[in-house]
């Protein structure tokens, strides 16, 4: 048995990385992508609940401890002795658990403390092994968590640089281009999506707004790069929308219902706001809609079934 993940919660879990939160940090002679532990935890409460997982450290130990020279030779700091000290740890992330058969993730990590107060150096390898195994365990949900960048080329990171590329504007990475829903004419009214005609008309006889501007001002340095404007602003053509729509309106009620409320808190909504029609005007949310359709595809082949 596994964990039911609500419409919402499947969706937000199949969403791109926002590149935003992604930091680097130089190790070795490369630099490493990562996520934060407190952007890990934020993102943790706002897909699964404040009171929707748990965090359990299962194993703690200490692997080792030693005298050291704190401060590089060769540099102006001073050379003072201290401690290293390194940690393992195992922690167990469970969500669900109460609302009927929890899922259950484990993750191992490392952390490691330099200091010249051997308890602040203890601390400090505790703390990093903790968080080094909860974003582990996280990661397996998906790429609000990180998983994304374990792909070298960061396909599935929005607005990624170096060799990720950009997707075709047609199909999401690693998910099939020709899924489509096709609107059935003789499903009854109320399986249909709440699309006002007049919603429809102005979303698709006014132009898409263009892609907003990230190239910045040249800077006085002349080998300074201007940054890529980001390829999910791209605006959609209106044959495009006008396809978007009519696959919309076609999809059941209960898909439909969770399609409306992950659409609005995805891209922010206004709750006043009568129709999300004249929102879908650009290439993230053609992409967003084929993830939302990849992740129900079951659901709306049984609808088909109960309908043909």
């Amino acid at each position: 048995m596994t964990c039911t993940f609500s419409a919402e919660q499947i969706t937000a879990l199949s969403a791109p990385l926002d590149r935003a939160k992604v930091r680097q940090r130089e190790q070795g002679r490369s630099s490493v992508s990562y996520l934060e532990g407190w952007q890990v935890i934020a993102e943790a409460n706002r897909i699964f609940g404040f009171d929707g997982w748990q965090r359990q450290t299962v194993a703690l130990r200490c692997v080792n401890q030693s005298e050291r020279t704190i401060g590089a030779r060769g540099t102006s700091r001073e050379q003072r002795p201290g401690w290293g000290v390194t940690y393992t740890a195992r922690v167990r992330i469970t969500v669900g658990e109460g609302t009927g058969a929890p899922l259950i993730r484990e993750g191992c990590g490392a952390g490691h403390g330099i200091d010249t107060d051997l308890g602040q150096a203890h601390e400090s390898a505790l703390k990093e092994a903790e968080t080094d195994a909860m974003k582990r365990a996280l990661m397996t949900f998906g790429n609000p968590f990180g998983l994304a960048l374990y792909d070298k080329q960061q396909r599935e990171v929005t607005g990624a640089a170096g060799g990720g590329g950009a997707r075709p504007a047609n199909q999401p990475a690693g998910r099939p281009s020709a899924l489509r829903v096709v609107p059935d004419a003789s499903a009854p009214a109320q399986h249909r999506a709440p699309f006002t005609q007049e919603a429809q008309s102005e979303a698709t006889s006014k132009p898409a707004p263009p892609a907003a501007a990230t190239v910045q001002a040249a800077p006085a340095d002349a080998t300074a790069r201007p940054q890529q404007p980001d390829p999910g602003l791209m605006p959609l053509d209106p044959a495009t929308i006008r396809q978007l729509h009519a696959t919309i309106r076609a999809l059941p009620a209960p898909v439909l219902e969770g399609f409306s409320k992950a659409f609005r808190k995805r891209f922010q909504v206004p709750a006043d706001a009568p129709s999300i029609a004249d929102r879908i005007c650009h290439r993230r949310h053609h992409d967003w809609i084929e993830t939302f359709l990849v992740q129900h595809q079951s659901q709306l082949e049984t609808a088909a079934l109960h309908h043909g």
